[in-house]
């Protein structure tokens, strides 16, 4: 399949060939400077996982509204829950996006967590699909193990030692989010799509997706290019703490779901998405590899858990 943007094997990381890790990232450094996305193949996140959790997302999906809005999202500080359609506008200057979402997150000993907020970071899971919580548990812990491998080759590609960015995300403090997009039997209010323009928050995100298509991508020159589905590959961006730590060097492209047309408008469109965010507390500056003379840090330090939360109050 044609597309603008890189595709990436990653199996010399996988089997620790030293010549083809130094290729990896050197292919990744040439997609997130050029471009911020990248298609990686030989993941190592297993088919049947991938096509479990999206089985999952359609039962999920498919139920009443009243069952799914008894676990509504309720909080930016949690982030967790079901998302109903029009709730979110990703493009905040425009009308609410046509999707829903569940979003969950690493799941917590409530033990552990400070009594004031023990609830709010608990899971809200649904009574059925009666798999859906075991299937996605599972979906997020396989994403989680490939995201801490996807770390090494960025701090690679960044000049940075391999453990770097993997060191700032210990919390796994990470969004898995199924995404649904209804067929269109209303017509839409000007300007408003699937999923707004916007760029990712966080490190990186992990994408899978089905083929009814929609995702475009931001160029460097400012034309939108399709971003399709491509067998056996996910699709990987790098967001705004990316871009801050690496002071411009890797991009957080702007990336939106346009309204599908023709016989696609009457089809279901499906992703599920993986959201990497940096521990709370790391704090986001710019990296010593990333600065120079002429080229002197562009962002202010930022705590990670301040830019997601003010992003997500925009966002909502």
């Amino acid at each position: 399949m044609q597309t603008e943007i890189p595709l990436v094997d990653f199996s010399p990381v996988l089997t620790d060939d030293p010549v083809g890790k130094i290729q990896v990232a050197a292919d990744i450094y040439h997609a997130c400077h050029g471009v911020g996305f990248l298609y990686l193949t030989n993941h190592g996140i297993p088919e049947e996982a991938i096509a479990a959790a999206f089985a999952q997302s359609q039962q999920f999906f498919a139920l009443p509204l009243a069952e799914k809005q008894a676990i509504a999202w309720s909080s930016e500080v949690s982030n967790r829950g079901y998302i109903g359609l029009e709730r979110e506008r990703l493009d905040e200057t425009q009308p609410g996006d046509l999707k829903e979402a569940f979003n969950l997150g690493r799941e917590m000993d409530p033990a552990a967590i400070a009594t004031a907020d023990a609830a709010l970071m608990q899971n809200r899971w649904p009574a059925q699909p009666a798999d859906f919580r075991a299937t996605l548990t599972q979906f997020f812990d396989a994403c989680a193990t490939a995201a801490a491998k996807i770390f090494r080759a960025f701090a690679l590609a960044l000049d940075m030692p391999e453990e770097f960015i993997v060191s700032h995300h210990t919390a796994q403090n990470y969004t898995l989010r199924l995404l649904h997009y209804p067929p269109m039997h209303v017509s839409p209010q000007p300007g408003q799509i699937r999923a707004g323009a916007h760029s990712d928050y966080g490190t990186l995100t992990l994408l899978f997706q089905d083929d009814v298509g929609g995702l475009e991508v931001l160029s460097a020159q400012g034309n939108w290019i399709a971003a399709p589905a491509i067998p056996g590959a996910v699709l990987i961006n790098t967001g705004d703490l990316t871009e801050r730590w690496s002071n411009g060097v890797f991009r957080s492209t702007r990336h939106r779901v346009s309204l599908p047309q023709g016989e696609q408008a009457q089809r279901d469109r499906y992703s599920i998405a993986f959201f990497c965010e940096p521990n709370a507390d790391a704090l986001i500056s710019c990296l010593p590899t990333c600065q120079g003379p002429g080229h002197p840090p562009r962002y202010p330090p930022i705590a990670a858990g301040d830019y997601l939360l003010s992003r997500l109050q925009a966002t909502y």
